[in-house]
């Protein structure tokens, strides 16, 4: 079993941010290991405009952004990238096993950052009663399908949840030419942010349905249409409120899950509600020398504030690194 200086989990734009700020910091030997074919996370797929706006001032496309992190971590002497690796176990000893093409690696590392970012919720946690046919996805599944594969996913859709992913792809929807027939959210208010609201969903003539949630899905092989329902300050249906929308898609948008199976298995406290690791502080864990940052350690609203919160994690490694030496 290799041993490393510091091993960090994942390289999306929390990851990259927390590796360059360890190698600024003192640590020079950095082990980025990612499970997909390049860095950049999930700004890969997003090219709409909107971030950068308050870490570089500037109005940047996900890729844009991600792209100003991977020049600089691969010009950085000391960061190994590992990509396609995908990492399957971690132990309280910070032992770490991962999968690369052809091969098992095993590796113990002195400290580790978890940047493993979030999963989305799907239709069986938000509790839809119907059929199950083809025809409903994650928002994020949708972008990565027209954003990378160029695939259309459906031609008249139907919203779940009106967070931001969600009100993207509404309007990435209609410039390919598909049918957004309404986004329907449970709450009162969307949970998105308000410029996406007015450019996605405003500027483009999209009913919002508040207050309202889908009670019922139809369709044999494919999905046909849905039944919509108001709800009270309770989510109780109300009564004679009922309404039916044609449709062939279904995109859930109802929420984000941190993924940290990995220092769950380890042994890190989580919070089982929102399964976030339980920390009076920013990016520590019940274990010492184990971090955790970006989604991974709580849901945040823009990148911007997962590169700051990121950077400070690379910090903390790098502080940890040096009490133990």
């Amino acid at each position: 079993m290799t041993e490393r200086e510091l091993i960090i989990i994942g390289g999306g734009p929390a990851g990259m941010a927390a590796a360059i700020a360890a190698r600024e910091n003192g640590v020079k030997d950095i082990l980025l290991i990612e499970r997909d074919q390049c860095l950049g996370g999930i700004l890969n797929q997003c090219i709409h405009t909107g971030f950068g706006l308050e870490y570089f001032k500037e109005v940047l496309t996900g890729p844009e952004y991600a792209s100003r992190f991977m020049s600089k971590v691969k010009s950085m002497p000391g960061i190994e990238i590992s990509l396609r690796s995908f990492a399957v176990r971690l132990t309280k000893e910070k032992k770490l096993t991962y999968l690369k093409p052809g091969k098992m690696e095993k590796v113990k590392a002195k400290a580790i950052i978890m940047a493993t970012g979030c999963r989305e919720k799907t239709r069986e946690m938000v509790h839809i009663a119907g059929m199950r046919p083809s025809g409903v996805f994650s928002a994020g599944l949708a972008q990565k399908l027209i954003n990378i594969e160029g695939l259309l996913p459906g031609k008249e859709i139907v919203i779940v949840g009106s967070g931001d992913i969600g009100l993207i792809m509404a309007r990435r929807l209609v410039l390919e030419g598909a049918k957004v027939s309404g986004v329907v959210e449970i709450e009162a208010q969307s949970r998105g942010l308000a410029r996406n609201i007015v450019q996605c969903i405003e500027d483009f003539d999209i009913p919002i349905y508040f207050n309202h949630k889908i009670s019922r899905i139809y369709g044999k092989n494919r999905v046909e249409r849905v039944d919509i329902v108001r709800v009270d300050g309770n989510f109780n249906e109300i009564p004679g409120s009922s309404f039916e929308i044609k449709c062939d898609t279904i995109l859930m948008s109802v929420g984000l899950i941190p993924e940290n199976e990995l220092i769950e298995m380890a042994g890190v406290v989580i919070d089982k509600k929102t399964n976030a690791p339980v920390s009076g502080e920013l990016n520590k864990t019940s274990i010492p020398g184990i971090f955790v940052c970006g989604n991974s350690f709580k849901v945040y609203d823009i990148v911007d504030s997962v590169t700051r919160d990121s950077l400070i994690a690379g910090k903390l490694a790098a502080e940890y690194l040096r009490s133990r030496r």
